[in-house]
């Protein structure tokens, strides 16, 4: 249990998640052609990410305490953005939580000259990311019996929609982290291994993405449509 007689105790873990990537889809996503060099060496290195990665998530369970015009209070910590206050709206619990690819493929370091594996390699580490991402989201979604979630996380859309400085709120929230997860946050309030997530899932009937109130042109990991009308409603 995440609570004791009303008392919160540390987060939940998973440290050995069960995963697969998906070499098609993944090949697509680097437009390389299978059978070619190209696709071979980048399928040695999906080959060596399966065999040693380790993607992990873990994540609490929380309580909202008030709501304001454009804060709501979670936990005792207060956190400042119109856009999860409005999420938020009708809620009383939410799930604070952290996925991360793993230091084990993120200390693998290649030559500085050889651009080419190191992006194939970051691109491998956010498909391990995203297995840690969506095996936390089942698990949620059957255990707590939600039919459908959506989450937030700071930094993520525009700069003002909830500020990338709100990531120490949050990881206070979410408390002490067991040193086998291997997640740190540095000054700049980034995440290190950097394919990792934070944020809060929440119960939803619509499904909430960040990049539909984010201007970026051409962001390679857009994932919805910009919504002006979304955007304007939260300024």
């Amino acid at each position: 249990m995440l609570f004791v007689n009303g008392r919160h105790v540390p987060m939940e873990f998973f440290e050995d998640i069960p995963f697969s990537l998906d070499r098609e889809v993944l090949l697509q996503r680097m437009r390389l052609v299978a059978g070619t060099k190209e696709a071979d060496e980048f399928e040695a290195l999906v080959d060596r990410a399966e065999a040693m990665g380790r993607p992990k998530a873990g994540y609490t369970v929380r309580y909202i305490d008030e709501k304001g015009e454009d804060t709501v209070t979670i936990g005792g910590v207060t956190f400042t953005s119109a856009a999860l206050r409005r999420n938020l709206e009708g809620l009383e619990r939410v799930f604070p939580f952290l996925a991360t690819c793993g230091r084990e493929v993120e200390d693998i370091v290649f030559d500085r000259q050889d651009f080419v594996r190191a992006y194939y390699w970051d691109t491998i580490k956010g498909a391990l990311l995203e297995c840690a991402r969506r095996h936390l989201q089942q698990h949620l979604e059957a255990r707590f019996l939600l039919k459908t979630t959506a989450a937030m996380s700071p930094g993520s859309g525009d700069v003002d929609i909830w500020p990338i400085e709100q990531q120490r709120l949050l990881f206070g929230l979410i408390g002490d982290l067991p040193p086998a997860v291997g997640v740190t946050l540095t000054e700049s309030c980034l995440m290190i291994p950097v394919k990792s997530i934070s944020g809060i899932r929440f119960p939803s009937e619509h499904d909430f993405r960040s990049c539909t109130v984010c201007r970026r042109e051409n962001c390679p990991s857009r994932t919805a449509p910009f919504d002006p009308d979304l955007w304007e409603s939260l300024h």
